[in-house]
């Protein structure tokens, strides 16, 4: 069960940096990171920290929105 804690935290990590903002991400990392200390082992916590913590280092890839035609 703990194996799905961890993985669903790393997916809602992951999708967080694909879909938000620099700050909004690493707010969202934080409540995720409170969390799940409660439920997941020490070893568990400790690989979730290192995923998001490389997450937070890797650069945001810009995406391409919506764009207008100016005439």
């Amino acid at each position: 069960m703990l194996n799905e804690v961890l993985l669903a935290c790393k997916e809602l990590i992951a999708d967080a940096k694909v879909g938000c903002t620099d700050l909004v991400f690493k707010d969202i990392c934080l409540n995720i990171l409170a969390k799940a200390k409660l439920v997941l082992t020490d070893d568990q916590f400790e690989e979730l920290r290192f995923f998001a913590t490389e997450k937070m280092k890797n650069k945001p890839i810009p995406s391409p929105g919506r764009k207008i035609r100016i005439q």
